[in-house]
């Protein structure tokens, strides 16, 4: 009866020790996976509140612009750094710190050009359309035609054209037959 009992408490304390196992395995994939802020952001930067946005924002460029995510030497999340900081010098735009907005789509450019090449055109597109698209909200239309101009020069692919108000105010030239 000892070697029954024996027995059942060893088998209760191997599974105690898998479960224990896989509560770690859990507690370590939630604090792996921190959250994305930008879906927040983007929900605050519509409801006008562009101060929450911009802090947001500001917590996901923390997250991807350390150099392990991205860098000259390791282009992992340059393509998602972009995009982060576009957005945040969007969210700046409208909220009134043009000269903030410059600096973070300075940031976006630079980490636009450490990405993969096979990405680099959409998501030009997409950082340019969003810096445009701030300056034609704010009413700098000039800026924002600017802004649209550089992106295609700069690669953009023709998601820039399809999405951007100061696209269909400068439309690309036609092309000589």
């Amino acid at each position: 009866m000892a070697t029954i009992f024996g027995h059942r408490r060893r088998g209760s304390l191997y599974a105690l020790k898998h479960l224990l196992a896989l509560g770690t395995c859990a507690l370590v994939a939630v604090a792996c996976t921190s959250p994305s802020y930008q879906a927040a952001a983007i929900d605050a930067s519509q409801s006008g509140d562009q101060k929450t946005a911009i802090s947001l924002a500001q917590r996901e460029v923390t997250r991807f612009s350390t150099p392990d995510q991205c860098s000259r030497l390791k282009s992992f999340n340059c393509g998602t750094l972009a995009l982060v900081y576009g957005s945040l010098a969007e969210y700046q735009i409208l909220g009134g710190d043009r000269m903030a907005g410059e600096s973070s789509f300075s940031h976006a450019r630079e980490a636009l050009l450490w990405m993969e090449d096979a990405n680099r055109p959409s998501a030009t597109a997409m950082v340019y359309r969003d810096v445009s698209e701030a300056y034609w909200k704010v009413g700098d239309r000039a800026r924002a035609v600017v802004v649209f101009k550089e992106g295609r020069a700069a690669g953009g692919d023709g998601w820039l054209s399809m999405a951007s108000a100061a696209g269909a105010a400068d439309p690309e030239p036609a092309s000589p037959r």
